[in-house]
């Protein structure tokens, strides 16, 4: 009796809504879930293989380990790369003991540079190295970078002054060198020291304040962009015997506490000296150094 009022009653109705608002909400339950399953797929298979398919990377192929490059000789770069297109660009520096000693340049994605000239003040070493890194990547967090094996590179061999005889002339007044790049050069100090081969220490003078420099030897750069600290950093150069040096200071920037001011350490093997210089973007600071005759 209940059950047939119930179906022919006046409740016959509200339980219709019932049941349709039912199956309304399993509906679309099941396309949520369907839409559910979709995303986690897209987000869990689809997505790394996508981002894996666009991962970046570079290998340099020429300098290698066994490369040797002999200046002043023209070198060459070789290299490799996955997933940069070739009107893309590539920057690549070279380095000895993991200071940047030259800036080889930045060239499109075509997997080879020729005729690039190195500094002519490179000493001998069978620790250089060459350093690729990817500029302007469309992943920003995934820049592909590459440093080769260490190789050798052969310095130029400094010509020597034969003894003045009876028919020898006077050599003529050197011209210091008093600009450079645009900035001024003016000299604190003039060394003289007992050998062509000096180290030089160099580190930051003062307040440590992010202070980035090169310094140059005879218009050639033999630290690039360093960024000074407190701990002493070491490195070797040639001196030329035939002519008075300079050796000078060149700020990249000014760092928290302007101008930068280094220290550096000079030494020949039997004594040393310490001098102090400054830069900043419009003038620079030099030493002149003479070899002992």
């Amino acid at each position: 009796m209940i059950i047939d009022q119930l179906i022919q009653g006046k409740y016959a109705k509200n339980m219709s809504k019932v049941l349709f608002i039912f199956l309304l909400l399993f509906s679309n339950s099941i396309k949520a879930f369907g839409s559910f399953k979709t995303s986690v797929v897209e987000e869990i298979i689809v997505a790394p293989i996508r981002q894996s398919s666009l991962q970046t990377s570079i290998k340099i192929t020429v300098p290698n380990g066994k490369t040797v490059w002999n200046i002043p000789e023209l070198v060459t770069l070789e290299w490799t790369t996955k997933n940069i297109p070739a009107h893309k660009t590539i920057k690549f520096y070279l380095v000895k003991d993991d200071m940047v000693v030259q800036e080889l340049g930045i060239f499109e994605n075509q997997q080879f540079a020729n005729d690039i000239r190195l500094n002519k003040s490179l000493q001998t070493s069978s620790n250089y190295r060459v350093m690729g890194i990817e500029l302007f990547p469309d992943d920003t967090k995934s820049i592909a970078k590459f440093a080769t094996p260490s190789f050798t590179i052969n310095g130029m061999s400094r010509p020597r002054i034969s003894s003045p005889t009876a028919t020898t002339r006077e050599p003529e007044a050197e011209t210091m060198r008093n600009m450079f790049d645009g900035r001024s050069i003016s000299y604190v100090d003039q060394l003289e020291v007992g050998s062509e081969n000096i180290r030089i220490n160099i580190w930051d003078h003062g307040r440590k304040d992010d202070d980035i420099v090169s310094i140059y030897l005879n218009g050639e750069a033999v630290v690039y962009k360093y960024f000074l600290t407190y701990h002493k950093k070491s490195f070797d150069i040639t001196l030329d015997t035939s002519k008075t040096n300079d050796l000078f200071l060149y700020a990249h920037n000014l760092g928290k506490y302007p101008p930068n001011t280094v220290s550096i350490e000079i030494l020949d093997g039997t004594t040393s000296e310490n001098i102090i210089l400054n830069s900043d973007l419009k003038s620079c600071e030099a030493v002149s150094i003479n070899v002992k005759k």
